[in-house]
């Protein structure tokens, strides 16, 4: 997410994108549409065990998850639409941004994409109504302002923010944004800070067991967590949100990962853990 390209209202060159699905295994959309397609799966789902805990497929049944994947495939499309700022409390910034690539020109808007609709599955097929800020059927963004707050709509139980990083090569592992408190403007992060805490701890020990990958080595220290209020889609949310930066797509052995398909399923797996912990803990 940090390697942003600055865009004219001209128009520009960025980078030759991977397309909208991303590199072969990537994710698709859900049928029948995208933002608020994916209401709980009823696939496989078994009733409550006989100790009265709830049964794989019911554990997160009435709960909601705005699961809000980063950028845009389209967005380097829309230089004029995504350059309008916006009011995030702390002060103004872009409606959205390009993102940033791997090397070799796979877009972080299609990682994001991919890995949001791999979580969205499990998540279903753990009883959880999925909500999507974008699914690739938008023709720009959502803004950052729009992203809080199709959350806060949906009176989300947790949402999270999925990017990937874009700092310098030998800069490696994820790293979880948590909302610092704000109070000014449309921003109050007051009632959340809190709660993502705990959903940001829970998802970064989740993502580091499954992925394998390591914390962080250049934000966090060693923690593989970072508060910021810099971010919008932070300081105007309602509900417990956080970002997960999964890895840094500047770094090669990072951008080996994140082009990988079974390695993205690992990250939804993760995430759909880290989520899963903090709802039913």
């Amino acid at each position: 997410m940090a390697a942003v390209v600055v865009v004219s209202l001209g128009g520009w060159l960025l980078w030759r994108a991977w397309g909208d699905g991303g590199p072969p295994g990537a994710g698709r959309p859900a049928a029948g549409g995208s933002s608020d397609a994916a209401a709980g799966g009823s696939d496989g789902k078994k009733g409550a065990g006989s100790d009265g805990t709830a049964a794989p497929g019911d554990r997160l049944k009435g709960r909601t998850v705005l699961l809000d994947p980063g950028h845009n495939p389209h967005n380097r499309d829309h230089g004029r639409e995504i350059g309008r700022q916006v009011d995030i409390g702390t002060g103004r910034k872009e409606c959205d941004t390009t993102g940033t690539a791997t090397d070799d020109g796979y877009a972080e808007a299609s990682f994001t994409l991919d890995v949001a609709r791999r979580a969205r599955t499990l998540l279903q097929h753990e009883g959880a109504k999925v909500i999507f800020t974008q699914d690739g059927d938008r023709p720009y963004g959502p803004c950052v302002d729009e992203r809080a707050a199709a959350g806060n709509k949906a009176h989300a139980d947790a949402a999270v923010s999925i990017h990937a990083d874009g700092s310098a090569a030998g800069n490696r592992g994820f790293h979880v944004i948590l909302p610092a408190r704000v109070s000014a403007g449309p921003a109050d992060t007051s009632a959340i800070v809190g709660p993502a805490r705990k959903l940001g701890e829970r998802l970064a020990g989740r993502f580091a067991t499954a992925t394998g990958s390591a914390r962080s080595n250049y934000i966090g220290g060693g923690t593989g967590l970072d508060t910021r209020s810099d971010l919008g889609g932070l300081n105007l949310s309602h509900v417990p949100k956080v970002f997960i930066e999964c890895g840094n797509m500047r770094d090669p052995k990072d951008a080996a990962q994140l082009t990988d398909a079974g390695w993205r399923e690992k990250a939804a797996r993760g995430i759909t853990a880290g989520i899963t912990d903090f709802l039913t803990r």
